[in-house]
């Protein structure tokens, strides 16, 4: 564990900002500085912390838009997640347990896809999808509950074969980020408390991110990463 965590943990568990948080993350993968990284967070909130990573790593940064799959009991209880570019992930116990047909489940996945592809394209403006394969890819979000939406995202990046595929969160559940590591190269989660909660117990600020600012900071380190010799 590195020096800046210990100090936040004995002051208590709790990170002062998403920027704050990337920080402490980047220092736990300081050793992809310099190896043409591609660091693609999950807005809104994870792009936030992603940024700090990409600056820290001199690394480019992206964007994936995972969209979460309610159930039709309740849109905020979560049966799976999707991306634009087609990766899915569902929880099929939870899906079975409550009795949820296979029509809803393709038409939520449908429904999804589309509003991941929109607001994909919302952040990324005329700047071309970054190249993905050969490369070391590092997945950001400013916390790991469930898992459903870093899921689909390893899901989906998988598919274009990167070399390496490392999720990276500041905070996350045990039993996050231990699914996790089945589907992915390497998990990186500097804080994992067993009485989890939520994601936002761990930040002393953790307001909404509105999209201004992720587009703000995709077009300056998108651009920093592309002009580079």
């Amino acid at each position: 564990m590195n020096p800046e965590l210990e100090d936040m943990l004995a002051a208590g568990p709790v990170f002062r900002d998403r920027t704050d948080a990337g920080r402490v993350l980047a220092a736990e993968l300081e050793r992809y500085r310099g190896t043409d990284a591609l660091v693609l967070g999950l807005p809104r909130g994870g792009v936030v912390v992603a940024a700090e990573v990409a600056r820290q790593l001199d690394a480019e940064l992206d964007v994936i838009v995972a969209r979460k799959l309610g159930s039709p009991l309740s849109p905020e209880l979560a049966i799976g997640a999707v991306t634009a570019e087609g990766g899915v992930f569902l929880n099929r116990r939870l899906i079975y347990e409550l009795g949820i047909s296979e029509p809803y489940v393709s038409a939520v996945i449908h429904t999804e896809r589309s509003a991941a592809e929109r607001r994909e394209a919302l952040f990324r403006g005329a700047r071309p999808r970054p190249r993905i394969a050969g490369r070391t890819v590092i997945l950001v979000d400013d916390g790991l509950a469930t898992g459903a939406t870093m899921h689909a995202a390893v899901r989906s990046v998988r598919r274009e074969a990167p070399a390496r595929l490392i999720v990276a969160v500041p905070v996350g559940s045990p039993e996050a980020c231990a699914a996790l590591r089945g589907d992915s190269d390497e998990v990186v989660c500097p804080y994992q408390p067993e009485e989890f909660g939520a994601v936002g117990l761990w930040y002393r600020r953790f307001g909404q991110t509105d999209d201004t600012e992720v587009k703000e900071l995709l077009d300056e380190l998108g651009a920093a990463a592309r002009s580079a010799p």
